[in-house]
């Protein structure tokens, strides 16, 4: 098939700037590659030429300004078997009047179906233009039924995952060597270090973590919390949520260390630095690909029970659930509880490494869009041929 996928029009594509949506289309196209002509449509970069091809794949920029109509105007001119569009349902279509006989999926990695994004009109409009409806977790593909039930047969859960080939447990040779590093470099040698990994906002929560730390010293007292991220992916630049952070944290000192932004090529080593890792969202989270990584890393994990998380993140198998998501006493307890139990949290961390290798590697996410990306070319030629309703689908991936 000739594919074409479509990014935002925030970051570019490879993932040289971070980004989820990003990192997980770098992550599946050598794989998709491999059996068909693919094309990734992303913003431009200074960084990056506006056409290039890379390990076979084709790759396509155009300015933030002027992306969506640089875009359509490509479609109409291409004729893609399938086009993929990540988390713009809004432009889908306008994508198909311009290129009317390439089926549509698109797949959702926010309540981009939400009242206050789309109007019941663009909604419909969006639903009809397409074949598939892909989302990240099942919570998300919830909100799309709930105000679209007659959705519901063309939405298909295709969780996330994470590149095998850059996520070694930190049991390994050469995780031990990449965590001894980093602990060294930061001055975190001895310590019980808590990980926060994810951009600086009031969504994510790091204020609620770092006012846990208290708590946490009481009895561990060679704790420490390491803050990697910065304001906006790429940006480390302050806003008053930030400085509120540096304030809360400055009479910690040392056992509070912000990393700022990192890129995404070294983030893999990042996590190696952890005892535990909490993600500490405090929004109905769609499924932070942070929970792959972690596991990938085998670092035990705290996590909110917000939105999808509690989808891969199932409590004291693979990990421990908050449902007092914005009590810093809850966070404190359940790092408490790793550090105090650590046979408990090696057992947790085990089960989700083996979990992530077993099912949620790039390939695997790859394998499951060629099957939906099949699935929609397939099932529209065949419902115009036989003019008959589209069928149902399996909600799970």
């Amino acid at each position: 098939m000739r594919l074409a996928l479509i990014c935002t029009e925030k970051l570019p594509v490879p993932s040289i700037r971070g980004g989820a949506i990003q990192i997980m289309i770098d992550g599946v196209v050598p794989f998709l590659a491999a059996d068909n002509d693919v094309t990734v449509y992303s913003i431009t970069d200074p960084d990056l030429p506006q056409y290039e091809r890379r390990s076979g794949i084709r790759y396509i920029r155009f300015p933030a300004e002027s992306y969506v109509e640089n875009v359509a105007a490509s479609l109409s001119r291409e004729g893609y078997d399938v086009v993929h569009v990540f988390n713009r349902p809004k432009h889908v279509p306008h994508y198909k009047s311009a290129a009317p006989h390439s089926k549509f999926v698109v797949s959702l990695h926010n309540e981009m179906f939400d009242v206050n994004k789309l109007t019941d009109s663009e909604g419909a409009s969006t639903i009809r233009s397409v074949e598939k409806i892909m989302t990240v977790s099942d919570y998300i593909g919830s909100t799309v039924t709930a105000r679209y039930p007659s959705a519901k047969s063309k939405v298909r859960t295709v969780y996330s995952g994470f590149d095998a080939n850059r996520y070694v447990p930190v049991w390994s040779e050469e995780g031990s060597r990449t965590r001894a590093r980093l602990r060294r470099k930061y001055g975190l040698s001895g310590k019980k270090v808590i990980l926060f990994v994810g951009r600086l906002t009031d969504k994510k929560g790091p204020d609620v973590l770092i006012r846990s730390l208290q708590q946490v010293l009481a009895k561990h007292r060679n704790a420490a919390l390491v803050i990697v991220g910065g304001k906006w992916f790429s940006k480390n630049s302050m806003n008053d949520y930030v400085r509120q952070l540096y304030a809360e944290a400055k009479p910690y000192g040392n056992r509070v260390i912000f990393t700022q932004f990192v890129p995404a090529s070294e983030i893999p080593d990042y996590f190696l630095m952890g005892d535990v890792f909490v993600c500490s969202s405090q929004w109905q989270e769609p499924l932070a690909r942070v929970h792959y990584e972690a596991m990938a890393s085998g670092i035990p994990i705290v996590t909110t029970k917000r939105g999808g998380n509690a989808e891969v993140i199932h409590h004291r198998v693979n990990g421990l659930l908050v449902k007092d998501y914005q009590s810093p006493t809850a966070f404190a307890n359940a790092i408490n509880y790793m550090f105090s139990h650590p046979e408990e949290a090696k057992r947790m961390a085990l089960k989700g490494r083996q979990m992530v290798k077993a099912d949620f590697t790039f390939s695997h996410v790859a394998g499951r869009l060629t099957k939906v990306y099949k699935e929609a070319y397939g099932m529209a030629t065949v419902s115009r041929r036989k003019g008959r309703n589209r069928c149902g689908i399996r909600r799970k991936s």
